[in-house]
């Protein structure tokens, strides 16, 4: 095996012999070849009726701009290009679970070579209650940002369905699902990395999608500190003294409002705007509350979760915006939207590197909301997958695993990861640590579920998977009209989790 790229950065973009052109910017994203620029949003302070406000786009009756709405924070990882998932990283087996394992031909097709295969003594590990093989490269790196506390109040589920290769037109994001279903920030609703209709590259079910909750992109610290604008009444006084003067505003304003000749929801509209424009300047009149890099859980101490230098990388930098956002309930769900991710370039070393890194962002946000007492639901996909034709990277940074040769969308899948500061969370039957199946020779077995072979379903899953940490299985008919998800035993057949909250 020629080791011509072990001294390239790894993070340089694939070029691909077998690929037309990359033309879209998602294209580019794929290949890695871009990261997006920032665009600093910020929401008007008295855009009394508008959606991206905070209360009354969430309950108009109750104004309620509370942090995160009282629901689970939500953060999804799209993985840009089609990246490895099954087998190599998550577990994945036959009909019986993760432990029904596949031919070694099977494995070898998902990267692993015969003597990493899972039914040899060590290569399994379950810390994080949903099996990993033990030198996974999201593992690694979900342990490197991560303590053994942290892990062990985690679980996950993984789901066996295939998607198409190296596409932004795979319906996988289900954010707007996610805020139908109640999430919610007191800042900005959601918020995503890139500057797309789903804040990543994957494009959301269009049932889902509503334009007023369009998520903000934020993909740096600066993106988060520019959310607020509360005008210049903080600079002239102190923050109290502005919040003082908005809460005295408030009330002239509802005196007014209560001689107004306006419908009660009208009247309420009104009110709630102003009680809005006072959380503001109350909450957020100083933007460091959320800026990253002055939260010391996240950087600028030795047990902090990032080094300077490690925040000095775009991946980083997006991951430690979006979880300070998100866990701490600024933000009702978010997108991290990593390029790159299309990395079949005749090694495996590249694949190693970036799932490594993929890793540590996803550890860096468990950990955050560990550090936060935060219960968490992290969610990763991508578009379609790779494959190995049974050639093996010897080098160093290939760790003697599969080339990853072509793109595969049948050895695709999809996972969970559940974190509960009480406890790790139970699962709904210990047969829902997987959903669906794959077939002994290394492909998903399409016909195991409705989500096996489609991803708009899998999206309104995700959904349903959110409902169901809340006991709110029974409001999906209300949360997702029209959705296909069947008659309620089907439904209960794609629940991986009991309530935790």
């Amino acid at each position: 095996m020629s080791k011509s790229r072990a001294a390239t950065d790894p993070n340089t973009p694939m070029r691909h012999p077998d690929h037309r052109r990359p033309v879209t910017r998602r294209d580019f994203l794929a290949q890695g070849f871009l990261t997006g620029a920032a665009i600093v949003a910020s929401p008007s302070l008295f855009g009394l009726l508008g959606k991206n406000g905070g209360a009354a786009r969430a309950q108009a009756l109750d104004c309620g701009i509370t942090a995160g709405a009282g629901r689970i924070p939500f953060v999804c990882f799209d993985l840009a290009g089609g990246a490895s998932v099954a087998g190599s990283n998550v577990l994945v087996g036959g009909a019986g679970g993760p432990m029904d394992f596949l031919s070694d031909d099977g494995y070898l097709k998902l990267g692993l070579p015969a003597d990493m295969v899972p039914s040899l003594a060590g290569q399994i590990n379950t810390e994080l209650g949903l099996p990993f093989h033990s030198d996974s490269a999201f593992l690694r790196g979900i342990l490197d940002k991560t303590s053994a506390t942290t892990r062990a109040n985690v679980n996950g589920s993984v789901i066996c369905t295939r998607s198409d290769n190296d596409t932004q037109n795979n319906p996988h994001n289900p954010m707007y699902g996610i805020n139908k279903a109640g999430a919610n920030g007191s800042l900005v609703t959601l918020i995503g990395t890139e500057s797309s209709e789903s804040g990543g590259r994957s494009v959301a079910p269009m049932s889902m999608i509503d334009p007023t909750v369009r998520p903000v992109k934020v993909d740096r610290p600066s993106d988060a500190t520019g959310l607020i604008d509360t005008g210049k009444l903080v600079n002239l006084l102190d923050q109290n003294e502005a919040a003082a003067v908005m809460r005295a505003v408030e009330q002239i304003s509802q005196t007014k409002v209560d001689k107004m000749n306006e419908e009660a929801l009208i009247q309420e509209l009104i009110r709630c705007g102003f009680v809005e424009s006072t959380y503001l300047v109350e909450n957020f009149g100083n933007p460091d509350v959320v800026d990253p890099l002055l939260d010391t859980e996240i950087v600028g101490q030795a047990a902090s979760i990032f080094t300077a230098a490690e925040l000095n990388e775009s991946k980083f930098r997006k991951t430690s915006a979006v979880m300070k956002l998100v866990v701490n309930g600024f933000a009702g769900a978010g997108t991290i939207e990593f390029g790159g991710y299309d990395y079949h370039d005749s090694t495996r070393a590249t694949g190693e590197i970036r799932d490594f890194q993929a890793g540590q962002a996803m550890g860096a946000v468990l950990e955050y909301a560990a550090r936060r007492s935060q219960q968490l639901m992290l969610y990763v996909f991508s578009d379609g997958s790779v494959a190995c034709d049974g050639v093996l990277d010897n080098s160093a940074e290939g760790r003697g695993k599969g080339i990853w040769k072509s793109d595969n969308s049948g050895t695709a899948a999809v996972f969970m990861l559940i974190y509960d500061p009480a406890g790790p969370p139970q699962l709904a039957t210990p047969a829902q640590q997987q959903i669906g199946h794959f077939r002994s020779s290394g492909t998903v077995e399409t016909g195991a579920t409705r989500v096996s072979n489609n991803v708009s379903l899998l999206a309104e899953a995700i959904v349903l998977n959110y409902l169901a940490l809340h006991d709110e299985v029974g409001t999906l008919d209300m949360v997702l009209p029209g959705h296909g998800l069947g008659g309620a035993a089907e439904r209960d057949a794609l629940v991986a989790f009991q309530p935790i909250r």
